[in-house]
Formats: C-alpha cells, structure tokens, sequence
C-alpha cells in the first residue's frame, strides 16, 4: 500500500480507502490482509487483469488520435549505469517505440551519482540507479533484482552450490570507485566485512570497471570480483563464475525519475521496466 501511494502521489490512507471502496462497490474482498502485506484473492486478481486491459485500451486511443497531432517530436533522456541485463532496457524500449512513436529516446552511461546530479539538474527524465536518492521530489521503484555471485580465478571447478563468501578471506575485492556510489559501494563493504573480508583498495574515481578490467585482477589469483550470475560478458579462459551461498549481497536497480512528472511516455516506460529479477532458484 505505501508503495501503491508513493507511485500514486498520494497518502496511504487515501489508497486504503479507495480499495474498501471498490470492495463494496464489487462486493468482493480483492486483498487478503496480513502482517506481512496484502495479496490479490481471486476477485482481485480478475480485477487487476481488467483494470489493465481498460488501461492498455486507453493508451491505444491516445496513440491512435495522437498521429493527428501537430506537435513535435519528444526527448526522453534515460541514463544507465555500467551492467544491466541484456533484455532489459531494449525490451522496455521496443515496447515504448510501439506506443509512442514520436518519442526519440537518448540513452547516456553515468554512473548513479552522475545520474542522481542530472536528474536533479532536469538533465535526464529517468536515471536507473544502484541505490534510491532520498530527495522527496524523486519517485523511484526497484526494476532489477540481481544476487551477485564471484569471478575467481579457475584454479579449480567451484562447488555446485556455490563458496561462501567467508572462504575469500585473503582475496581483494575489485571494487567501482565509492564515489560512483556511495551506498551501494558502503553496503558492499559492510558485508564483506561482516564476513571477515578486507575489501582492499577502492578503484581510483573515474576508472570504469569494465569487464576487461575485472577479468584481469581475478586471473592473477589475488581477487575476486562481484558479477550476476547472467552476465551479458563470456568469461575468458581461466576466469570462472560461482554463486555466493546464502546470497549475502543482491544488487538492486532502480527507475528514478521526477515525482511531479506527467509524462505519459516516461510513464509508459517505467511500467515497462518493472518488475525484472533474476534471483535464481
């Protein structure tokens, strides 16, 4: 519910009430209601699904009547930071092209502060971001989900379920400059260090950690590096993968973007984008 209102731009209490009243207008509960939340019944889901179709039906007729418009084409600066799942942002893009063909999208690579600083400039219209921005003119839901695993040298196969993390104790993490971060990088710190790992020497700002760069400090053996385990790069020859046991670390993504915003393409795009998680079994 407070998620529902965040993204509503409203109160709590003005959601709530609004679903007791589609419940007695329907006649049916729609939520079951329990400490940890609320889940759809029946009744509810069918709701959702027409509520939906009404919505996609209205968004037609807007695009429809909107080839009569006269006005110009539109720019929608999205950012992006380094590591994304493949499909992620061109299948959101795809979809976005087919409702609003008039919108011209230009992507830009930042890192998540260099994102949070446009987004607060109107530089870009949405950032993805490692972290969510506390500023309350910022609206901001989880797109991705990713548990980390590691890349380590290829001395021997990892265990199919994976190596705790605890058992790198004397390896190097190759870490993004903090700067690029703040909080992602601080949450990765304190959990390595929770487990008894050293993180070693933060990379210099302004140096990209790109896969190339990874895949040279792990190989000597000295380090490890953090990496999902569908990862759009192919590991070279003495480079493997394994998972992390437990998945003490899952690297979120977030949809960032202007709270008063009414852009109907932003808005197309961002319910496009969520949810995508890849937690793995």
């Amino acid at each position: 519910m407070s998620a529902a209102a965040r993204r509503l731009r409203v109160s709590q209490p003005s959601v709530s009430q609004t679903v007791a009243a589609l419940e007695q207008q329907v006649g049916a509960e729609l939520f079951v209601r329990s400490s940890s939340g609320v889940q759809l019944t029946e009744a509810g889901t069918v709701l959702a699904a027409e509520a939906r179709a009404v919505l996609a039906r209205y968004d037609q007729a807007l695009a429809t009547v909107g080839r009569f418009a006269t006005a110009g084409d539109s720019t929608l600066r999205v950012g992006v930071p380094l590591e994304l799942p493949a499909d992620l942002l061109p299948r959101a893009l795809k979809a976005l092209a087919e409702t609003h063909p008039r919108t011209r999208v230009m992507v830009r690579h930042l890192s998540s502060a260099a994102q949070l600083d446009a987004l607060r400039d109107g530089e870009l219209d949405v950032g993805l971001l490692r972290s969510r921005p506390p500023d309350r003119e910022l609206d901001a839901i989880v797109v991705v989900e990713e548990r980390l695993g590691v890349l380590l040298a290829a001395t021997e196969p990892p265990a199919p379920e994976g190596v705790r993390l605890e058992s790198l104790a004397g390896l190097d993490w190759v870490g993004f400059p903090r700067a690029d971060s703040p909080a992602w990088f601080d949450e990765i710190v304190a959990v390595l260090r929770s487990h008894g790992l050293q993180p070693g020497p933060a990379a210099a700002p302004g140096q990209s950690l790109i896969a190339e760069v990874k895949f040279a400090a792990v190989s000597a053996g000295q380090a490890f590096a953090l990496a999902p385990e569908h990862w759009t790069q192919p590991l070279p020859g003495g480079v493997v993968w394994a998972a992390l046991r437990g998945a003490p670390l899952v690297r979120r993504t977030w949809a960032v973007w202007a709270a008063d915003s009414r852009r109907r393409d932003l808005g197309h795009l961002i319910s496009e984008l969520e949810p995508h998680r890849h937690l793995g079994p």
